[in-house]
């Protein structure tokens, strides 16, 4: 995913993004906009994430806030990517669904307030519950990537604060 033109996205930052739907139109592409800001949804079996195994961590495509590991992602065969557990309670916002004549609970990004999609309560052991995920609003990052990214991060923060200390 592209997120250079998009200065709401940082895997790092977890202030709380507001943005205007008109900027958000503007930095976002098409099918994420439709799906996070318009509470789309895509077909399923068409996303790249649903029969994908990589070992990482997903992020909202459209903030960058980190939502889930890769090894609480199982197959539910519903068509969409499912996980079994967010990276943390304040990763996702739960909202009660009435829509289409269901009651559901709807799951939003906890940073940028995106529709992510469904939580059901049908899902494997240790917390029985499916999140059901548009996989066009997830941004993926490779476990050995992530942990290089994150000890450059560290290494720059270290000689950040012993040039200060100076």
């Amino acid at each position: 995913m592209d997120n250079k033109n998009n200065p709401a996205y940082s895997r790092t930052d977890n202030s709380k993004v507001v943005l205007k739907e008109d900027e958000w139109k503007n930095i976002l592409s098409p099918e994420v906009y439709y799906i996070s800001r318009q509470k789309g949804t895509e077909r399923p079996y068409t996303s790249k994430f649903e029969n994908f195994k990589e070992i990482g961590t997903y992020y909202c495509g459209a903030c960058g806030n980190p939502l889930f590991k890769s090894d609480t992602k199982f197959d539910a065969g519903c068509g969409w990517p499912s996980f079994y557990e967010p990276i943390s309670k304040s990763s996702i916002i739960y909202l009660p669904d009435n829509t289409l004549g269901m009651k559901r609970t709807e799951v939003e990004c906890g940073r940028c307030k995106g529709h992510l999609g469904h939580v059901f309560e049908d899902g494997p052991p240790p917390t029985g519950l499916r999140y059901c995920i548009n996989g066009v609003v997830l941004d993926f990052e490779k476990a050995q990537a992530a942990e290089k990214k994150y000890e450059d991060d560290k290494s720059k923060v270290k000689s950040q604060n012993s040039k200060g200390s100076e």
